[in-house]
Formats: C-alpha cells, sequence, structure tokens
C-alpha cells in the first residue's frame, strides 16, 4: 500500500485520525486547515488561526527501532523540522530545539511536535508525529506561552503552506529512513546538542515540586534524561523551562 497525502478543511485532531488508521503505511500525512482539538505535549492545547499555518500527522513506521532507544527518532523529527524552518528563515536567524522536542525562534516557540508511539513487545511498531507549525499567523489571542511565526522573522513574507507541507513531511520521512538504515547514536545526540536552547550561561528552570533555580544544560541521555550543570537529572515532565 502506498503512503497518502491528505488535507482535510476541518477536523477535531490529526492525531486522534491517524491513530484510527492502523493500516497507514510509512510516510503517510494527514493535515487539516483548521483543527478543533488539536492536541500538544502535557495534554495541552494548540491555538492555530484556520488556514495560516501546518497542523499535521505523519506516520512512521520505525520497525527495527528498539523501545528503549525511541528517543532517538525524537530527535530526528525535531532536527528535520528545525532545519525545514530554517530553510524559510533569513541568514543569521536559526531555530533551536527546547528539549526535549519544542521548535523555538529566539525565546519563541514556533514549532509543538507530539509523538505518541505504539509499542509491540520491546519494539516500536509505529509513531506519529504530530505538528503544529505556526507559520503565517501574525496575531495570537490564547494565553499560550510566547508564540510565535515563521512570518515574525522573514520580512512578513506568507509561505505557501501546501508547499511547506510537502517539504517538512518529505524531510522528516527522508530523515528517518537515512537514520534507521545507518544509526548512529552518539553523532545524532551531539547535533541534537548542538541544536538546543540554553546550553551555555544561567537560565530560570522549574522543577516537579515548583522550585526555581538558574543552570544550564549539559547533556542529554540517549533515553532523553536531561543533565544540567548544578548536577541534577531530569526525566520528562520532571523539570520546566521559565521562558521570559
Amino acid at each position: 500500500m502506498k503512503p497518502f497525502f491528505e488535507i482535510l478543511d476541518t477536523c477535531t485532531s490529526t492525531n486522534t485520525l491517524m491513530s484510527a488508521r492502523t493500516d497507514a503505511p510509512h510516510g503517510s500525512v494527514l493535515a487539516a486547515r483548521a483543527q478543533s482539538h488539536g492536541r500538544g505535549q502535557r495534554g495541552n492545547s494548540w491555538e492555530s488561526e484556520p488556514g495560516r499555518n501546518l497542523t499535521f500527522s505523519l506516520m512512521l513506521r520505525p520497525a527495527a527501532l528498539p523501545a528503549a532507544r525511541q528517543f532517538e527518532l525524537s530527535m530526528v523529527v525535531s532536527l528535520a523540522i528545525a532545519d525545514a524552518i530554517d530553510a524559510l528563515l533569513p541568514e543569521g536567524v536559526r531555530t533551536t530545539v527546547k528539549w526535549p522536542n519544542d521548535i523555538y525562534i529566539g525565546l519563541g516557540k514556533v514549532c509543538g511536535i507530539l509523538i505518541e508511539n505504539r509499542l509491540c513487545e520491546a519494539r516500536v511498531d509505529s509513531s506519529i508525529v504530530g505538528a503544529g507549525i505556526n507559520v503565517n499567523q501574525r496575531r495570537f489571542t490564547s494565553d499560550a506561552p510566547n508564540p510565535v511565526s515563521v512570518i515574525h522573522h522573514n520580512g512578513g513574507h506568507e509561505t505557501d503552506l501546501d508547499s511547506f507541507l510537502r517539504d517538512v513531511t518529505a524531510r522528516i520521512t527522508a530523515d528517518w529512513d537515512a537514520y534507521s538504515a545507518a544509526p548512529s547514536p552518539e553523532a545524532l545526540s551531539e547535533r541534537y546538542f548542538a541544536r538546543l536552547l540554553w546550553t551555555t550561561g544561567d537560565h530560570p528552570f522549574r522543577d516537579a515540586e515548583g522550585r526555581t533555580f538558574t543552570s544550564h544544560i549539559t547533556s542529554v541521555a540517549s533515553d532523553g534524561t536531561l543533565t544540567l550543570a548544578n548536577g541534577r537529572s531530569f526525566l520528562f515532565k520532571e523539570v520546566s523551562f521559565i521562558i521570559p
């Protein structure tokens, strides 16, 4: 079965619809010009003005990926999306990755990613990569912190959404296929770390107990564990960045 590429006018959530299509081939794309219940990390909603941004889900079938190494897929995906957004930005403006996989321009969030893995025994059977990328939206009205769009950083030029959708989804699929054919976790981790937000200096964080402190990232382990300069290590949801 060939992968499909579908763009809906509206839906509840592309990740929800894609998860119901259990036979969706590797590389299939389901996008929506508007979502009524777009989902983000920690159950958050995702604000997106209809027809101004990208909201999509991409099906990946990482057949040979052990469950213990699923963060490698997250790193490949976040770097691929960051590279795709960079191609829309002027020279000197570059995205960063806020651990684990939000994409930022400066201190503004331009992309949220939600990866939902389905495991079969000790391996990843399928991965639904859901992403919302702020592209042409100029004004945000929700209480989401620090949203920003590509259009705020590219001189106000509108981007053709359908072309960008094909580019970014093809890039993710191609980058994952290339990595899975010749995996190099150490090199991938180095690329990922080089792209991270807050790897130098003193920056504010908050731990799960609500305590705030300043530090910077010194390493990210292969399972996604974050270690800071103060020696503390955190798993997902155990620490948050306090963005000014």
